[in-house]
């Protein structure tokens, strides 16, 4: 088992995004943005220069954050599955040179002016992820899934209905604890609740590959199933149900990676200047820093009903 992150929302440079993950103890990051380019994004100097850093430090990237098929990209449009291949094909060479073996990758964002689950339009979604699961099948990387504002995160049955379809070895599933709080359970007829996350999380528990630590409370519901108004938390503190999964995981034998996406304001004390750029940088570092620390307090808790106890992959 193994603590990881979303190192970017502690800074944008790889700098601080290594320094975070060094005094949280931890030696991966989960790498989504540096700057504002990603991992098939940077060029080749700027690749070199992560590269070294990375190494020096003895700083490891478990997975590969994509943009793969995911909340922006219609399963319709050719452009946007094009975009998705080239940024898979891109990010290849630099995972293998990495050592990463895991991409996050989606499954197509909802269309608004149909019906997102048709069978003609699933169709066309299972068949543009198998062409994006062959790539990373050839080259010994896996596709993992995760559950968000996309078809496989509209409930636990879209997400096993990807599994029936795409049967490859190398398509897994990532749980995002704090994503069903904000997203429309669409099973049955309208008008559809919010989710709950323990119940997705039971039905799916048996294939989750690697876990997302997110949280948050839905603070305003909105007309036609929009995403709801939210308010992220600290892991334990919304309605991502992340004590209750995490033991439930930990009892079941779950030894794979637990990443921290805190999403969660920027903790600034009552003297701070807000519009202070430098310190607004630094409380949003401290801020990465604390939730990384208070999800180990909460891991190491999760062991009081039975779960097993958790062996931390940390830095030393």
């Amino acid at each position: 088992m193994y603590l990881t992150g979303f190192a970017d929302e502690a800074g944008k440079d790889i700098d601080t995004q290594i320094k975070a993950t060094l005094e949280l103890g931890w030696e991966n990051i989960e790498l989504r943005s540096i700057g504002d380019k990603n991992l098939a994004s940077i060029s080749d100097v700027e690749f070199e220069d992560v590269y070294e850093k990375l190494k020096i430090a003895g700083i490891k990237i478990n997975c590969f954050g994509s943009n793969i098929a995911n909340w922006g990209k219609s399963p319709r449009s050719e452009e946007d599955f094009e975009s998705s291949i080239k940024e898979l094909k891109n990010a290849i060479p630099r995972m293998q040179r990495l050592g990463t073996k895991l991409v996050r990758g989606m499954s197509f964002k909802i269309l608004e002016d149909e019906r997102f689950d048709s069978p003609e339009l699933e169709r066309i979604i299972f068949k543009k992820l198998n062409v994006l699961v062959k790539i990373c099948e050839d080259a010994g990387i896996i596709y993992g899934h995760e559950n968000c504002m996309n078809y496989g995160g509209q409930s636990h049955i879209h997400t096993l209905r990807l599994l029936e379809n795409i049967k490859s070895d190398n398509f897994k599933l990532i749980f995002d604890t704090g994503n069903p709080v904000f997203t429309f359970r669409r099973i049955g007829s309208e008008p559809y609740t919010l989710q709950n996350a323990f119940e997705f999380y039971k039905n799916i528990c048996e294939h989750i590959y690697y876990v997302h630590i997110k949280d948050g409370i839905a603070i305003e519901m909105k007309e036609n199933y929009e995403r709801p108004q939210t308010r992220f938390t600290f892991a334990g503190e919304g309605s991502g149900f992340v004590h209750q999964i995490v033991a439930d995981l930990l009892k079941n034998g779950y030894d794979g990676g637990f990443s921290i996406e805190p999403h969660v304001a920027t903790v600034f004390h009552d003297h701070d200047n807000q519009t202070d750029k430098e310190l607004s940088a630094l409380r949003k570092y401290e801020t990465y820093i604390k939730y990384g620390q208070d999800f180990k307090k909460l891991l190491l808790g999760a062991t009081a009903n039975g779960s097993k106890t958790p062996f931390l992959q940390e830095k030393v």
